[in-house]
């Protein structure tokens, strides 16, 4: 009895010392370690406690499913008004809500906090692809659709698979049903398909690429914006250069339950505007290969819901939602 006592006591005394050691707020990255959302977690996440935006340090914790639809519908339904949980947001996002990807949810059911970095997308292909330059790659899609597939961390349909086809309609391509894409749950996903052979090309965001671009396992034919990035990418060429005129960027965000208390939303877009104004952070964009974009609160809201309008428009023209 006295033993069994004891084991007791020490068990409560373990779970009190969890308890006192746990985290005070969580980042849901809605994908796999090695994507962009995890990317933004983690990396925004250890940005805010290492600066003091915040007390403790942000769990970051991997859901998942859906193409993000697993972790919006958790928020939604079972973490409303949770006032310490933030989630990775990107214009995957927002595409796949203006597409009614989610099951019917709706991008007014959360709030949405806020961007700090865009993300420039980018077509990548294996080290020892035939494929020298982003018109090479389209040509060979235009000559036999069948000859090359595209992976991406979006669902088909979504923000990675709408890059690949807003270049082949810049080149006058228009069969957009004959393209080949295939949807994974993150970019790093994405990559590995296109190294080991399954898939002839990635389409998704330079982040996602960083590590494979410094290690040769990759080659990157094109970065979707006005011009050249900035260090250690600057030999990337655009996709304009080489006469496809497609700039597409995907902006790092986080969104919050739309139940929690004012305070809490206020807590958490002071704490992502001194990320965004923080030297880490700009240390963190030029590592990654990001570009500024800081759009915090409403200012971002009013943005967003022009982004959405946008796509639903752009994806109704090519074909992708009727």
């Amino acid at each position: 009895m006295k033993l069994k006592m004891q084991q007791l006591v020490a068990g409560i005394s373990l779970s009190v010392g969890l308890i006192g050691t746990s985290f005070a707020a969580e980042c849901i990255a809605p994908a796999n370690p090695g994507g962009g959302w995890d990317f933004t977690c983690r990396t925004i996440g250890k940005i805010m406690y290492d600066i003091g935006a915040v007390a403790d340090p942000v769990q970051v914790t991997n859901m998942a499913g859906a193409g993000g639809g697993l972790a919006y519908t958790h928020v939604v339904n079972e973490r409303n008004d949770d006032g310490d949980l933030i989630v990775a947001a990107s214009s995957a996002t927002a595409t796949r809500l203006a597409q009614n990807a989610y099951g019917g949810m709706t991008a007014d059911q959360v709030r949405f906090l806020g961007a700090i970095g865009a993300d420039p997308g980018v077509i990548v292909v294996a080290k020892d692809s035939p494929h020298q330059t982003l018109t090479d790659l389209l040509d060979a899609i235009k000559a036999d659709p069948a000859s090359v597939a595209f992976a991406g961390g979006s669902a088909a349909g979504g923000f990675d698979h709408l890059k690949a086809l807003m270049a082949l309609n810049r080149v006058g391509y228009t069969d957009i049903r004959s393209v080949k894409y295939i949807g994974v749950d993150s970019g790093a996903d994405a990559i590995t398909q296109t190294i080991g052979g399954f898939t002839q090309a990635m389409t998704g965001d330079i982040s996602e690429a960083v590590g494979f671009i410094k290690s040769g396992d990759v080659r990157v034919l094109a970065v979707f914006t006005d011009e050249r990035l900035p260090g250690e990418f600057s030999n990337i060429p655009t996709a304009k250069e080489q006469g496809v005129d497609v700039v597409a960027v995907n902006w790092r965000g986080l969104y919050v339950p739309k139940g929690i208390d004012q305070a809490d939303y206020d807590k958490w877009s002071d704490a992502l505007a001194k990320v965004a104004a923080s030297q880490e952070w700009a240390d963190a964009m030029t590592a990654n290969g990001l570009a500024p974009f800081t759009k915090v609160g409403d200012d971002f809201q009013t943005y967003l819901d022009g982004v959405i309008a946008e796509v639903q428009t752009m994806s109704k023209e090519l074909g992708v939602i009727q």
